[in-house]
Formats: structure tokens, C-alpha cells, sequence
């Protein structure tokens, strides 16, 4: 999980690492309740869920609480209440039903993963701790002899639920499959439910048999059902895609039952290179702490970037792993060890009980208090040159046909950059600014999208950009048709069979000829129409610290480039918008003593406010009353 996390290239299937934790404690879990059951010939729920309670909750407190006040400094305000939302669902075990459906807006959507988008799988953990517990107590009481060892007919019918509920959750995932519905796919219990259950049976098949030895025949076969499986998970961490629909069709489900076979190999031949290999002190110790080594590993990797540690790649994955063993080493001394041992707190079921409700509650409202977003104080209007200055044929202002107005009429046209832009200027009594960008909407309308590494649809309406702009147009009447297209043209597409991006010919003389209808559709009313260069973006990381393609600088000079070109066979004035936000030449988050960028894309209120509206204000105003020139 690490490596898969850490972008390690030779391992994509890593995401694998959740299924083989899935196996593993469906078979814990009900070989302690078997266990329970047939030496006291009940099993203690209270006691069981108490245990899980100090096992699993106070690390996870400790997570959580860390999490929303780190974000607090290091997350875009505009993420902040969607990790509100992910912290209740988090320390309410229902983070994988939020994970499945937290794409609510477009910030969110294509924003970073969640710090806390992990807990998904420690939610259908405890989702299975509540209710399996509770099946399987009631299917011991048929017919129950209280402290006999399980009949075959009780193997049988628990056998049967098992495999049955697998198979159903496995067909669930099948039926329920779509590409562009993954994540329900992936993240919802009844879809992933089938490894827990093939643990569970497993646990079932071996109950009251691990004393026996196999004959050597049966630890041959045992044996190499165990080799296909371990061969059959290396193969799937090195070539499986967490998108492919083999995966959801009876591949996950395959995968489980190779964990199942290796897992009952060391566990029925102690003395085989299995058992040995898991018996190894570090892969022990590593065994102790790896529950904080799965709630801290995926916060710490998001903060601990290349961006904030200046190291990429080996060094990068290196440095995280060290972090992240150091703090599960100090979390399992300090805080879960004396817990589960009793050290503290030493409290009674009911008030450990209360007592647990009582920190939920608490790290709930921290979580609701610390996301909310902070408030940008007004900033004071710029003053601006208003008067024309030049004959009425060179005014935008005074073109035929101009709605009445006096004050000049600016309106933003693009994707969600130009809107941030647009939406934290400061209010003008001087000039009228009109903010018609788009989130998640360039001019760019091929369907098939790479982002961030993945499939992407084209978001709905995005096909119809230039409706929505002779809209804008028709209600704003501009007098400076202002663009600025940021994201959306710098992404791989599918044109002519194959993914090209910007740079490539074919894809360049694409997008020119959309840049031209654009140009055209906002001077339709012989508006003016200004261009602003695309600044250098730092939207997202590869998991070992790379920049994604279009976040590549090379990418955005190619589209300048291209944005120059259009604007002089269009008779359109450019203004280097990249040059004032990146005054280095490079990417940066500053500019002029203020943060400039929220996520590495879009724009900060102070940012726009402080540092590019005195600059960019009076050349628009300019531009809008005189003309260009």
C-alpha cells in the first residue's frame, strides 16, 4: 500500500493491499468469535465490540483531529467544507458511502484526494464488525449444543452464507459496474464485501482444525494452491488497473480467494517458507504498528510533497516512509498500546462507552469548527482613469449599438480560473465587471480527457461552451471581452484515434480553430477582446512528487504560444497574465508578499485583491474606455 501510494511505478495493482487486509480479518475475526463460541459456547458482543472500540477509535481520534487542524493552513478554503463532510463520515464508519459520492462540485471533483478519503476501507471494517458478529452469533444459536465443537451440518450452513454472500456481493459488483461510475463500484460495501466473506469462510473451513496436521498429500496440494496464489497476486500488483472492468467482473473476487489460499498455507503448515517468511522480526514488527501505519501513511504522503520537501522520486518515497513509521511507532507506544492494554483509561463498559461517544462527539465539532472556511476581509476600490481619452470610432465604448450605460462593461470569459479571477476583484463604482466563467468548462470539447492520470469525462454542458458564452455576450454587452482559458486545453485528448495535448499539430490546429470561434462569438457586439496568458499551475502531484502533463510548463507556453498567434490574426489585445502571477518565470504560490494561488490552479480573494487587480484593473479600464493602442 505504501509503494502503490508512493507512486512506485512497477507496482500499480497496489491498491490490491485493501482486498489482502479485507481477507485477513474476515479470517481473524471470526476464528476469535469461532474460538469464543466453542469454549464458552456463546459469544460476548459486548465485549467484542468494546475491543474493537479501543483497538480501532483512539488512533483514529488522534487522525482526525490532526487532519482537519493541518488542513486548516495547507488545504484551499474552498476544499475545507468538503473535509467537514469527510470527518463525520470518517468518525461515523461511513467514509466509504462519502467517498462514493463526494464529487458535489466542481472544487471538490477535480480538487486533491481527500486527506481522509483512507478511512473508506476502515469504514466497511467496522461496518463488518457491527453486523458480522451479530449474523454469526445468530447462526450458531440453530440448534445450538453450547460448547460443542462445530458439527458439519453447522459448517454447512455457515459455508453456505459465507460463499453465498461473497458470490452475491462479487455479482453485485459486476451488475453495478459502469466506467463512469467506478468509485461507487470501489468504495461500496455491498460491492466489496466479498473478501471480508471469503476470509470468513476460510476461517470456517480451518475452525478446529489447525491442530491437525494435513496429511502430506493434502500439504502438497495445499501447498501449490497456495504458490498459484501468491504467483497470481504478484502478477495482479504489477499489471492491474484500478479502472479496468475485468477487475469489477470476478477480478477482485479471484484475487481474494488467492489471499484465502496463501493465508491457509501458513496457517496450516506452520514450518512452510510461508509461515517463516511472516514470521520474520521486521515483518512483526511492522505487523504492531500497521494499523497507524495505514491512518497516518495517506495524510503524511499528501503533506510531505515535492513542492513543500523540494525532493521528488526515490528520496521523495524514502523520506514518507520514514515519517510515517516514526509517527505509527510513537501513536502505537503512546496512545494505543496503554489503551488496549487498560493503562487508560480504566473504565467500565457503560462509561467507556459514554466515555467514547463523548471524544466522537468532540473530534466531530473540532471538524465542523476548523473547516470553516476563513473570511477575506473587502479590499478598498482601485482608482481608475474613466474618461475617454481618444475619438469615438477607436472606443469600445461608443461602438453602434452599445447598450446605455456610463460606465464601462468588462466581463470575464473561461473556465474556473478565469472565474476565480473575475469573482475576487474588488467591487468598482467606476466600471461594471460581468463574471462568466465556467467551472470545469474550456473550449476544448473532445470528450475523451486524461486527468490526473485517469479517464475523464467532459463535464455536462461543456459541449455547448459557445452557447453559454452568446448568452453571457447577450446579457452583459461588454465593452472589453475579456478570456482566460487555463486547465481544460492543456489535458491529453482523444482526437484522430489517438491522445494528442497542445504542441502537437493536429491537436494545435484544433484548438485554434475553437480559439478563433471564441475570439469571434465575444466580439460579435465589436466588443474589444483581451487575452490573458496562462500562469504556470501546480494543481497535483504524481505520487512520486512529478508534475502531471498538464501541469508541465512546457504545456502552457505551447498554449501561449498559441493564444499570441490567435490574438494577432483577430485583431486582439494580449495581456501576460503568467508573467505577473509567476514574476519568476516558474510556477510559484507567492507573488509580491501575498499567497496568489489556493490549490495550485485557481486564484486566492487576497491574491486577485492584493496583487493582480492593481495591476490588471487599469489596463482593463483603459483598454475598455480608449481602445486598444
Amino acid at each position: 500500500m505504501l509503494a502503490f501510494h508512493g507512486g512506485i511505478g512497477f507496482m500499480p495493482g497496489g491498491f490490491l493491499g485493501v482486498d489482502v487486509f479485507f481477507v485477513l480479518s474476515g479470517y481473524l475475526i471470526t476464528s476469535l468469535l469461532l474460538n469464543e463460541h466453542a469454549g464458552t459456547g456463546t459469544i460476548g458482543l459486548l465485549a467484542f465490540w468494546g475491543r474493537r472500540v479501543r483497538r480501532l477509535l483512539p488512533a483514529l481520534l488522534l487522525v482526525v483531529v490532526t487532519v482537519v487542524i493541518v488542513s486548516r493552513w495547507l488545504l484551499p478554503p474552498q476544499e475545507l467544507p468538503a473535509l467537514r463532510w469527510d470527518t463525520v463520515a470518517a468518525l461515523t464508519y461511513v467514509a466509504n458511502w462519502r467517498m462514493a459520492d463526494r464529487g458535489g462540485d466542481y472544487f471538490t471533483a477535480t480538487g486533491a484526494p481527500s486527506p481522509l478519503q483512507h478511512t473508506w476501507s476502515l469504514g466497511i471494517e467496522e461496518q463488518f464488525y457491527l453486523l458480522w458478529p451479530l449474523v454469526l452469533a445468530g447462526l450458531l444459536t440453530v440448534r445450538a449444543v453450547r460448547t460443542r465443537p462445530l458439527s458439519g451440518r453447522r459448517r454447512a450452513l455457515l459455508l453456505a452464507v459465507c460463499v453465498g454472500g461473497a458470490g452475491a456481493s462479487a455479482l453485485t459488483a459486476a451488475l453495478s459496474y459502469r466506467p463512469d461510475r467506478v468509485d461507487r463500484v470501489y468504495y461500496g460495501t455491498d460491492t466489496r464485501a466479498a473478501a471480508l466473506l471469503i476470509g470468513c469462510a476460510l476461517a470456517v473451513l480451518l475452525a478446529r482444525r489447525v491442530d491437525v496436521p494435513p496429511t502430506r498429500s493434502g500439504q502438497r496440494r495445499l501447498g501449490i494452491a497456495a504458490a498459484a496464489g501468491a504467483a497470481l497476486i504478484v502478477w495482479l500488483l504489477v499489471y492491474a488497473d484500478g479502472g479496468a472492468a475485468w477487475l469489477y467482473r470476478g477480478g477482485l473476487a479471484v484475487a481474494a480467494i488467492a489471499v484465502a489460499a496463501v493465508i491457509a498455507h501458513a496457517v496450516v503448515a506452520a514450518g512452510a517458507p510461508t509461515a517463516r517468511l511472516l514470521a520474520l522480526p521486521p515483518l512483526v514488527l511492522l505487523g504492531r504498528i500497521s494499523y497507524g501505519v495505514y491512518l497516518w501513511h495517506w495524510p503524511l504522503f499528501a503533506w510531505l510533497d515535492a513542492g513543500r520537501t523540494g525532493v521528488s522520486g526515490p528520496g521523495l518515497f524514502a523520506l514518507r516512509c520514514v515519517a510515517t513509521l516514526a509517527v505509527a511507532a510513537l501513536s502505537y507506544r503512546l496512545l494505543e498500546l496503554p489503551v488496549r492494554s487498560g493503562r487508560w483509561p480504566r473504565l467500565r463498559p457503560r462509561p467507556a462507552a459514554a466515555f467514547a461517544g463523548c471524544a466522537i462527539t468532540a473530534a466531530a465539532v473540532i471538524g465542523l469548527v476548523v473547516t470553516i472556511p476563513p473570511t477575506v476581509p473587502p479590499a478598498a476600490p482601485i482608482a481608475l482613469n474613466v474618461e475617454p481619452a481618444v475619438a469615438a470610432k477607436q472606443s469600445p465604448m461608443h461602438r453602434a449599438g452599445r447598450r446605455p450605460g456610463k460606465e464601462p462593461r468588462i466581463t470575464f470569459f473561461g473556465d474556473s480560473v478565469s472565474w476565480s479571477l473575475a469573482a475576487y476583484l474588488p467591487p468598482q463604482k467606476a466600471i461594471k465587471i460581468g463574471v462568466r466563467g465556467v467551472a470545469g468548462c474550456g473550449i476544448a470539447r473532445l470528450p475523451r480527457i486524461r486527468y490526473i492520470g485517469e479517464p475523464h469525462p467532459n463535464y455536462p454542458g461543456c459541449e455547448h461552451w459557445d452557447r453559454r458564452w452568446r448568452q453571457g455576450l447577450q446579457a452583459d454587452d461588454p465593452d472589453l471581452a475579456v478570456i482566460l482559458l487555463d486547465r481544460w486545453e492543456l489535458m491529453d485528448r482523444e482526437l484522430h484515434g489517438r491522445y494528442q495535448h497542445v504542441g502537437e499539430p493536429d491537436f494545435d490546429a484544433y484548438l485554434a480553430g475553437e480559439l478563433k470561434q471564441a475570439i469571434q462569438i465575444v466580439s460579435a457586439r465589436l466588443a474589444h477582446v483581451v487575452i490573458l496568458t496562462a500562469p504556470y499551475t501546480r494543481r497535483a502531484e504524481r505520487p512520486d512528487g512529478r508534475l502531471w502533463p498538464e501541469d508541465q510548463p512546457e504545456r502552457v507556453d505551447a498554449w501561449n504560444r498559441l493564444l499570441r498567434t490567435a490574438a494577432e490574426q483577430h485583431h486582439a489585445t494580449v495581456i501576460d497574465l503568467n508573467r505577473r502571477v509567476c514574476p519568476d518565470g516558474k510556477f510559484t504560490w507567492r507573488a509580491g508578499g501575498v499567497q496568489i494561488r489556493s490549490d495550485g490552479l485557481h486564484f486566492t480573494p487576497e491574491g486577485v485583491r492584493q496583487w493582480i487587480a492593481p495591476w490588471l484593473l487599469p489596463q482593463l479600464t483603459r483598454t475598455a474606455v480608449q481602445g486598444p493602442g
